[in-house]
């Protein structure tokens, strides 16, 4: 995974009142952690952290005056109305260590024609090198056939990466598609419902 350098100034004012002020300079509060280090607390340009974030688990390389370091996302805070983001805690990495971070889940190919795929995880958790993350993981569902399912210890993952799941726990199954009533049954029913309808009326008349 390559990196994605943002340029990174000190924050020493905090507080709400600071925090809507970074904002409207189009800029975003972050806080780096990890390693036993004190927090440090940072201001972000807002344009290049959004489009860094669209990546994910991206790797950022924050640049200033006094910081000069590897960082992975953790937590993003977004306005739920806009989407924009308003705070960002990162964590720091070093070049060789492990990390536990959640990789897209994705499929190619089509179950059997009498089957439904029901996905029931969009992202698993991996440990690999903090600066080898990948990108997702594939499961080819091609032909699977009604009844079918595939564990997360069944996955093939990418290289370097391990699973950090329950290797019990279900991704995704086949499951069968629902029956269609013939017709003629349809319009049974629905006759049988208007006929109770008029009958409860008729009753309430009489009443």
């Amino acid at each position: 995974m390559s990196e994605v350098r943002i340029a990174a100034e000190s924050r020493t004012e905090f507080g709400k009142g600071a925090a809507r002020k970074i904002r409207r300079a189009d800029k975003v509060p972050a806080v780096l952690y990890g390693h036993g280090i004190d927090p440090k607390h940072l201001t972000l340009p807002g344009h290049e952290l959004l489009l860094a974030l669209r990546t994910p688990n991206v790797l950022i390389r924050l640049k200033g005056d006094d910081v000069d370091e590897l960082a992975l996302p953790k937590g993003v805070q977004r306005d739920p109305i806009k989407g924009f983001v308003e705070h960002v805690d990162l964590l720091l990495v070093k070049r060789g260590e492990k990390v536990t971070v959640e990789i897209p889940v994705t499929t190619v190919g089509d179950v059997n024609s009498e089957g439904l795929l029901d996905l029931q995880l969009v992202q698993i958790a991996v440990e690999a090198e903090a600066t080898h993350i990948p990108t997702g993981v594939e499961v080819d569902v091609e032909g699977l056939t009604v009844g079918t399912s595939i564990t997360a210890g069944e996955l093939k993952l990418p290289q370097g990466a391990t699973l950090a799941a329950d290797a019990d726990a279900v991704v995704l199954h086949v499951i069968g598609k629902p029956v269609e009533a013939p017709a003629e049954e349809e319009e049974a029913a629905e006759g049988e419902v208007a006929a109770a309808a008029e009958g409860e009326a008729a009753e309430a008349a009489a009443e």
